[in-house]
């Protein structure tokens, strides 16, 4: 690999989160040849990782010289997008951080519903900017490679009907699922001046009570001035005295009544002097001319004061002819839909909010109220009310910074859609390690890794167990062309007397054989390689980045005329596509002749976030298979169904033995060396460990 026109990045710690935890910050380096990518060099603090004891994988120990991939997924939108939090409230994505509540949504039965998720990861890049705006004048702006939920499935912001770019895309036919923004907003944030004396009116008319005037006690008239809040909610009343106390009104808080079975207790802020009391009553008298700011606070203050939001209905009540009067005129201003109920026998009267979740969104977009319990979401279902038809899909023509997280359910919602994540991440949280960095858009490189490596080889605590390399990222990959960290590598384990195995789908490590054999004749020594489609075409379509099956046969072929016994992982066998006995006859065929000593092998694993990609890669390639997945995979299950894996299992293992491939009578290992342990820990992974080992070793590819 070339490493021509080389130059440094801005050397900024600060461009990985997290940095403290990998260790000290060198240099960012970028090159043409891997355009849009920086590599970020550290000083790692550790080489040797442990593998915590409830992990399924066949090793306890493993080695990463790199964290990030160069095939990692370019899902990201603009860093301003909205998410919808857990507590009801909209947040900027960049504003969010590693297990925040937000929302995201999971399908239940035939409905999809909003329910309550965590940021597992969150990680920025740059890249070419498209804005896609919707029918209600919602506007989303994400990379070409960003997906939406839409009625027909999950698509990308672009994409093509032929070609290398063929995928699911957006078109002006598509309608997005969930409640948008509606193209409206409010002008400015809460604390201002109109917004602030708006929210005081609706606020201390709606449960406030304010007396200015005189009290005739006797034979004597007294001057009275009070002012009280009382409420149950500390949220809002919080709001309150913050901002009486930005217009220079101070009050005096406590206990007002105490908690009962039946009621919450209740905490007050008053005041009795009769200066601020004026100052109260004037700060809360209805201006002649009212902006939209001061509707929207008035709006935010009496539905704190006098509102709900439940069983999908918000209302506000209230018996003040003025009141109701300012609260029609509100939602008016804001074209907020809404109906008035009939009055009630003691004259109260009760104003709803029609049109749907996404009316109620945009009420609370608009509008800020303090309470937070009033503006759940989670467990309501996904019904799009509001226009959400793509309008137009325009290249902004110019890169920006965007924002990507990954989350619980494998999407969140960005500015009131169903919008997808990363999934390229599963093997970092099963392994318990970062999925925030290892698997970001930028490539770190432990530049030290050898010399640490060394160090912790060399402790009196060390007690050589086997070490695997490429569980988490290809030690080959592309970059290891400049950074030559794996000599150092093997050369450190074999003077130590440490047992390893790699695997890669690479080709780079036939660089390496000659060392690696001279390190198999000290240490026991295992390469495998991973080799799923043996039909070009369909490799092509399934996994473009990789490497293809003939580069990889050759690179068993060279390890194998090395003297390694190379194991083949035949994994994923996809069903319906990779499962015929002619298919796994050849595939064996091939591998038998490329020298290989044995195959451990595993059907198509799908864990979440995957399975959503994979099921939308078979709609548009495989539509007839559709139906017949969602019978092997039922609902959320990852792993092929029990009797799927029985049929597998007496359909490979003959074949197995036929080509001599199932590594019987003998473990793996370099022939003229000793045998290597870890490769028969390998051997449990389809074997006596079951289900739960083969989903761990299908996630190591």
């Amino acid at each position: 690999m070339r490493w021509q026109g080389q130059q440094l990045a801005t050397a900024d710690a600060s461009a990985l989160p997290g940095m403290e935890r990998l260790g000290g910050f060198v240099q960012s380096v970028t090159t043409p040849e891997f355009a849009g990518m920086t590599f970020h060099e550290v000083l790692c603090k550790s080489a040797l990782n442990h593998v915590p004891s409830s992990s399924a994988v066949p090793f306890d120990w493993t080695i990463n010289p790199y964290r990030g991939c160069s095939h990692a997924c370019t899902y990201c939108v603009s860093a301003d997008t909205l998410v919808l939090c857990a507590d009801g409230r909209q947040r900027r994505i960049d504003e969010l951080s590693i297990g925040q509540e937000i929302v995201g949504s999971e399908k239940r039965g035939d409905y999809r519903h909003y329910v309550t998720t965590r940021v597992k990861a969150k990680w920025a890049t740059r890249k070419r900017a498209f804005r896609v705006t919707l029918a209600d004048g919602t506007q989303l702006v994400a990379s070409a490679d960003h997906r939406f939920l839409t009625e027909r499935g999950w698509k990308h912001v672009r994409g093509a009907m032929s070609g290398p770019e063929q995928r699911p895309y957006l078109t002006t036919s598509d309608r997005l699922l969930g409640f948008g923004l509606g193209g409206r907003t409010r002008l400015g944030p809460f604390m201002q001046g109109e917004y602030r004396r708006g929210y005081l009116t609706g606020m201390i008319r709606g449960d406030g009570m304010l007396f200015h005037g005189t009290c005739t006690y006797g034979d004597r008239t007294t001057s009275v001035h009070r002012f009280r809040l009382a409420l149950a909610d500390d949220e809002a009343l919080d709001r309150t005295r913050m901002l009486l106390d930005a217009e220079g009104i101070p009050t005096v808080t406590r206990p007002f009544v105490g908690a009962t079975e039946t009621r919450r207790a209740m905490t007050a802020i008053h005041t009795a002097r009769r200066a601020d009391v004026e100052a109260i009553a004037r700060v809360t008298s209805v201006p002649v001319l009212r902006t939209s700011e001061w509707h929207a606070g008035f709006l935010a203050g009496v539905f704190d004061a006098e509102g709900s939001c439940s069983g999908g209905v918000l209302r506000i009540s209230n018996k003040d002819s003025e009141t109701l009067r300012l609260i029609h005129e509100a939602l008016d201003v804001h074209h907020i839909p809404h109906v008035t109920e009939p009055a009630r026998s003691n004259g109260v009267r009760t104003i709803r909010v029609s049109g749907g979740l996404p009316e109620r969104q945009r009420f609370f977009r608009l509008t800020e109220p303090a309470i937070t319990r009033k503006l759940a979401i989670a467990g309501t279902a996904v019904k799009t009310a509001a226009d959400l038809r793509v309008v137009s899909i325009e290249d902004l023509g110019h890169e920006i910074d965007m924002v990507d997280i990954t989350t619980g359910t494998g999407d969140f919602i960005a500015n009131g859609v169903v919008s997808h994540n990363c999934f390229a991440r599963g093997t970092h949280e099963y392994l318990e390690l970062d999925a925030g960095h290892d698997f970001d858009s930028q490539i770190v490189v432990k530049v030290n890794v050898v010399d640490v490596l060394r160090k912790e080889l060399a402790r009196g605590s060390w007690e050589h167990e086997p070490v695997a390399l490429g569980t988490n990222t290809d030690p080959y990959q592309r970059a290891e062309g400049r950074y030559r960290l794996m000599p150092g590598i093997i050369s450190a384990l074999a003077e130590s007397g440490t047992p390893f195995s790699i695997l890669t789908k690479g080709t780079m490590i036939r660089r390496d054989l000659p060392l690696l054999t001279d390190a198999a004749s000290s240490v026991r020594v295992t390469i495998s390689t991973s080799i799923a489609v043996f039909d070009d075409a369909l490799q092509k379509s399934i996994e473009p980045g990789a490497p293809t099956a003939t580069a990889r046969l050759e690179t068993v072929r060279a390890a194998a005329e090395a003297g390694f016994r190379v194991t083949v992982f035949l994994m994923p066998i996809i069903p319906h596509l990779t499962d015929s006995i002619p298919a796994i006859d050849h595939a064996l065929t091939r591998i038998k002749e490329a020298g290989a000593h044995r195959v451990v092998y595993g059907a198509l694993h799908l864990r979440p976030g995957a399975k959503q990609w994979f099921m939308q890669w078979l709609e548009r390639e495989h539509p007839e298979l559709v139906s017949s997945y969602r019978g092997l995979y039922p609902g959320a299950t990852a792993y092929a169904s029990k009797a799927y894996r029985s049929w597998l299992a007496k359909r490979v293992r003959p074949l197995m033995r036929v080509h001599g491939l199932d590594g019987e009578g003998e473990e793996d290992g370099p022939r003229r060396g000793p045998v290597s342990g870890l490769a028969a820990r390998s051997t449990v992974v389809t074997t006596s460990r079951g289900m739960r080992a083969e989903a761990a070793a299908s996630r190591l590819f």
